[in-house]
């Protein structure tokens, strides 16, 4: 069986598991307010057991009131938490998955708003560099009350039926904070030597252990390397591990970074796969258990690598397994092109968790908040659709409309499918954006959608189909405000660019959105000297946190001059005249002028075609980001 050694079952403690593939944790923001598990939050889970997972281990779940990192975080710090838990544990057993519970506390990692308007908590008073908030120090008392809180946790978890516990240890939460140099700066028993900073997750280990008796299976979650200044590396990480492990831990689950390095916790799409295993795989020389890898290890063959390489035990499906919750399933059934993959966008996971939203996915949108539609229902009535535009809102449309039972025409007027999504797959780091229209066009062609492309729709070719239904997804064109010189026939737009058009080696960009920056990300690899001008006082604002923080490294390593908060008041032949800071500035001497001021929605056929339904949708209705697009696509295409 091709990929057998990722269906070998595998022990943790007394707990074995059907296979080498689980769910990580995973903030979801899909709770009750109240820490109490929801039925969409318990929806979530169950359908990536459904979906062939060995082991489900839920997103952080609080031991204190205080302990939340978002906004709705489930919770254990009370016995009103056992009867969610119960019921997911019930739901998972079903399906042959088992349930672990990642007991978390955020401590300095958080805001007030979060933990209701308390202040933040931690070993030391030292402000996370990320979230500015000053915690309280707390008192050794206090900290002995702490471990009893997780504890306390655990043992709820083992009265509603969860299988096993996570003790989250990584990416600078509460336990990490007393266990690293980086933010521990007490001098009582819990602080300076090692052995005083291991004090605290030894302790909840061995008092999990006490209550919990010898066979529960405990699990140690920990960054292999915190890739912060003065932070832990993985040799002091691996010492902790061997501890841990002898306090009673069953296997080690190895992650990396702190919210100082959130590019390593939740790695953006120009990331290596597998780029925290190297870790994982030093841990694994130094203790005898079970040793989890994560991070950026979305397809089965790397997976298999890891495994038979013998660098870690089992693999952790991180965003993945939100992008498609039956990864393991179509692995199996050899369906691998099936497959909702994973860009690495981070749009719709933790772009939305940080923002206060539930969880979602950008290619699959049924794969977060909106699994309670997924699968949809069989259409009552079989109509004739026609989807104008073959980009990913049209295209996830299209298929899930003709899976159905729809009769679907796709009409395209490129000669490729994917519209701005191929375009945005050129910059530096983005290859893996033509995944989902590879994924999107092989859905559709298993549902019988009728694709044509160098189809461009008009009136007349769609009134020749006599649809019920016109979807429109015509997409967006790029802006050409009202600048004097914008004319000039010598400009160039940066989606030409990005598509082969050529340029000089000087190199004006208009426009430092999210078109503009990638332009000139993609022009620094191509050794080209790169001005950015942008009117706001922040480039690539629209950019998620997290794959910002490497653009804006390796544009400041090409040498791009950026120029935020500076607005174009006239562009010249070979420039543009510009005001900064209500001073006037010239830029000139440059070989190429590339446009990239923003798009606007193109809709030229909602007022001419003739249809008993038409919807406009993606960036035709409006020019906004992709997750609104295929969200509102998804949503569509299950109500039709």
């Amino acid at each position: 069986m091709k990929f057998a050694p990722l269906f070998e079952p595998i022990k943790i403690g007394s707990m074995e598991i059907r296979n080498r593939l689980i769910v990580p944790p995973q903030g979801s923001n899909l709770s009750n307010p109240d820490g109490t598990v929801s039925q969409l939050m318990h929806d979530f889970y169950v359908e990536r057991a459904k979906g062939g997972f060995g082991l489900v281990i839920t997103e952080i779940v609080a031991v204190a009131k205080n302990g939340n990192a978002i906004l709705q975080q489930p919770g254990l710090w009370s016995d009103d938490h056992i009867e969610g838990f119960a019921k997911l544990a019930d739901a998972v057993h079903k399906h042959g998955a088992k349930l672990c519970t990642q007991i978390h506390h955020a401590g300095r990692q958080t805001y007030p708003m979060f933990i209701g308007n308390e202040q933040p908590i931690s070993c030391s008073p030292i402000p996370c560099p990320s979230c500015q908030v000053p915690p309280r120090e707390l008192t050794t008392c206090e900290v002995y009350e702490m471990i009893d809180n997780f504890i306390q946790a655990a043992v709820r978890a083992q009265k509603a039926g969860v299988d096993a516990i996570e003790l989250h240890g990584a990416h600078g939460y509460l336990v990490a904070q007393f266990m690293s140099s980086y933010s521990n700066r007490r001098v009582d028993e819990f602080g300076g030597s090692l052995e005083n900073r291991m004090r605290f997750p030894r302790m909840i280990i061995q008092g999990i252990r006490r209550e919990l008796g010898s066979a529960y299976p405990i699990i140690f979650r920990i960054s292999g390397d915190e890739k912060v200044p003065g932070g832990r590396g993985v040799v002091e990480t691996s010492t902790i591990c061997r501890e841990m492990v002898e306090a009673g831990a069953n296997a080690v689950h190895i992650s990396a970074g702190a919210y100082g390095s959130m590019q390593w916790i939740i790695q953006p799409s120009d990331a290596e796969l597998g780029i925290i295993t190297p870790y994982a795989d030093e841990v694994k020389r130094a203790v005898d258990v079970p040793v989890i890898t994560v991070g950026r290890i979305n397809d089965p063959y790397t997976a298999e690598t890891l495994l038979k390489s013998g660098r870690a035990d089992i693999i952790s499906i991180g965003r993945q397994s939100i992008a498609d919750p039956h990864f393991p399933n179509k692995v199996l059934a050899g369906q691998t092109e099936e497959i909702a993959p994973c860009i690495g966008c981070n749009q719709g996971c933790i772009g939305q968790v940080f923002a206060g939203f539930g969880i979602s996915c950008v290619v699959n949108p049924f794969g977060g908040r909106g699994v309670n539609m997924w699968p949809p229902a069989k259409a009552e009535k079989t109509k004739k659709v026609v989807v104008a535009g073959g980009g990913p809102a049209g295209m996830l449309a299209a298929w899930v409309l003709a899976k159905r039972g729809h009769n679907v025409t796709l009409m395209e007027k490129e000669k490729e499918l994917g519209g701005q999504f191929l375009i945005a797959s050129y910059p530096t780091g983005k290859g893996d954006l033509t995944k989902p229209i590879r994924y999107y066009r092989v859905m559709c062609e298993k549902y019988g959608v009728n694709i044509r492309t160098n189809t461009e729709a008009t009136e007349a070719n769609i009134a020749a189909e006599n649809p019920d239904v016109v979807i429109l997804a015509t997409g967006a064109v790029p802006v050409k405000p009202d600048i004097k010189g914008i004319d000039n026939p010598k400009f160039v737009l940066a989606n030409d660019v990005l598509m082969g058009s050529p340029v000089g080696q000087k190199v004006l960009i208009a426009g430092g959105g999210l078109i503009g920056a990638e332009t000139a990300d993609y022009l620094g690899e191509h050794a080209k000297n790169v001005t950015l001008v942008e009117m706001k006082d922040t480039i690539a604002e629209e950019v998620q946190a997290v794959p910002r923080i490497t653009l804006m490294g390796r544009l400041e390593s090409y040498g791009t001059v950026l120029m935020p908060g500076t607005e174009i008041s006239e562009f010249l032949a070979d420039g543009a005249l510009v005001k900064k800071n209500g001073e006037s500035v010239k830029l000139d001497g440059f070989d190429t002028v590339v446009l990239a001021l923003g798009t606007e929605a193109y809709n030229p056929l909602e007022a001419k075609v003739k249809a008993a339904e038409v919807y406009v949708i993606g960036d035709a209705k409006e020019a906004a980001n992709i997750l609104k697009a295929t969200e509102a696509a998804a949503a569509l295409a299950v109500k039709i």
